[in-house]
């Protein structure tokens, strides 16, 4: 199974992570994501003491998420906080919105937000395992793309984007069809499995059913280690941090969206030619449905 390398930054690594660590270890990556600046400043007891653990479990949480000791996990937090790009207005901060905050430190704590997490999004995506998604893509006898809720909004986009430049792609929102549609697929087809948190069970359970027929399957998922990554021949992940308010359905999309635009037109850029034509001769299909300039102006 192959999944996305740290290339973009140890707290995009560290969140992705966090939902397979210890009750204990949580408590400690908590206190690191938020601030990296203050956690490279202490020392390995006032962590301990800050995360209501022990120095112990700081040391697990070192090794956990791929450090050799404490020292290692300073010295990378500290570069972190360097590069770390501060939000325009000094009222966002952790990204959540707290009690009487008024539109404007919203609309800035949104925006800061969602574009961080596309950026890290596309920091961290390993080039290598895209392009064998994307060769898998365009050379697949079908399609199928499966996802759940706000996932299943990236689904469909990402399914009429590819039947748009002539690739046999299909996304079922009903579990039932999804399932019976994945039974049909073998050897040379693509299953692509979307779920922000990879827990869920209905996307889970049909990717499964996509691989025990001989296909291909792609997970997509900001969590590398949850379940739908287990059961997938490729893992894609987001860099999404969920806040008051947006489980599930802001931040998460965006980045997921990011991930599939990046797959589209790397399918679309192998064959150009093929690809300009279909997107014209869709465009023209529903030409006929849009309001005129002439009418505008009426």
């Amino acid at each position: 199974m192959s999944q996305s390398h740290e290339t973009g930054g140890l707290i995009v690594h560290i969140s992705g992570l966090l939902p397979s660590l210890s009750p204990a270890e949580q408590r400690v990556a908590r206190l690191v994501v938020a601030n990296p600046a203050d956690a490279a400043r202490r020392t390995i007891t006032d962590l301990a003491t800050a995360a209501e653990t022990s120095e112990a479990t700081v040391i697990r949480f070192c090794r956990s998420v791929g450090m050799d000791g404490y020292p290692q996990l300073r010295i990378r937090l500290a570069a972190e906080a360097a590069r770390r790009i501060e939000p325009p207005d000094a009222r966002v901060v952790g990204g959540d919105i707290p009690p009487g905050a008024d539109l404007a430190q919203i609309i800035a704590t949104i925006a800061f937000n969602d574009a961080r997490a596309v950026e890290e999004t596309a920091e961290q995506l390993d080039p290598a395992v895209c392009e064998q998604v994307v060769e898998a893509i365009s050379h697949a006898g079908r399609i199928d793309i499966y996802g759940a809720g706000a996932s299943g909004f990236v689904a469909s986009d990402f399914q009429q984007k590819l039947h748009r430049i002539g690739r046999t792609a299909f996304y079922f929102p009903d579990v039932h069809t999804a399932l019976t549609s994945a039974a049909l697929l073998g050897k040379g087809d693509v299953a692509v499995g979307i779920s922000h948190t990879g827990t869920t069970s209905d996307v889970i359970e049909v990717l499964e059913q996509a691989r025990a027929r001989g296909a291909l399957t792609v997970a997509l998922t900001n969590y590398p280690r949850s379940p739908i990554a287990e059961g997938a021949d490729f893992v894609l992940t987001t860099a999404a941090r969920e806040t008051t308010y947006r489980s599930g359905a802001m931040a998460s999309r965006l980045a997921q969206l990011t991930v599939v635009d990046c797959l589209f037109v790397g399918v679309a850029a192998r064959n150009r030619a093929r690809a300009r034509k279909a997107l014209e001769v869709t465009a023209e299909a529903v030409k006929s449905h849009r309001v005129g300039a002439s009418r505008r102006r009426g």
